[in-house]
């Protein structure tokens, strides 16, 4: 009997740190961090995010997203870009992980484990939702209101000796909580990609 269902223990035990659902505690990681952790960075569209069983692990539920690429930030992407992420939270499995067909999403994407399941990084941290404000200047905020997401980087770069472009140095050091500009983001994220090459 144990032998049937350790497979299902085993990739639930991996998949908890390999979801991004809501309700999870995770250690609150920065920017550089998230960065450093991710396979793929990418920006897109949902096109689809349905709800379905593991095909290998019996009764693992599952969301599997697919987003139209618009721009990929580091590793490789496609036109497309799926994945799969575990669901672990009841409210997700009426709302398919907290995706919805349309949204505009950053992605920071940890390599898909040996069972085919990903998630970003940091959870809901390495997942920003992409919106225009009031000035129709688009905006990213991740599912932690971006709340420390640039904590301890000018004193870690100071230290390493690290020159940022001066627009991510004024992003980092001035930005507290709260949305940013997509596009300062998506610089600075390119910085740092390039910095750990």
């Amino acid at each position: 009997m144990l032998q049937r269902f350790f497979p299902t223990f085993v990739a639930l035990a991996m998949a908890a740190t390999a979801s991004a659902q809501d309700g999870a505690l995770t250690v609150p990681r920065n920017l550089e961090q998230l960065a450093s952790r991710s396979a793929i960075i990418l920006r897109g569209n949902v096109v689809s995010a349905r709800l379905e069983q593991h095909p290998e692990l019996r009764g693992l539920d599952t969301v599997v997203v697919t987003l139209q690429v618009r721009e990929t930030l580091k590793g490789q992407a496609g036109q497309t870009f799926s994945s799969r992420q575990h669901v672990w939270d009841l409210r997700n499995r009426v709302n398919p992980g907290g995706y919805h067909k349309g949204q505009d999403l950053l992605l920071l994407m940890i390599a898909p484990s040996r069972y085919g399941l990903s998630s970003p990084a940091g959870l809901d941290q390495g997942r920003f939702q992409v919106t225009r404000d009031s000035a129709g200047r688009e905006t990213a905020v991740n599912g932690q209101g971006n709340h420390q997401l640039f904590d301890g980087m000018s004193a870690q770069f100071a230290k390493q000796g690290v020159t940022l472009s001066p627009a991510s140095s004024q992003l980092v050091s001035s930005q507290g909580r709260g949305p940013v500009e997509i596009a300062e983001l998506s610089a600075l994220i390119r910085e740092l990609v390039a910095r750990s090459r």
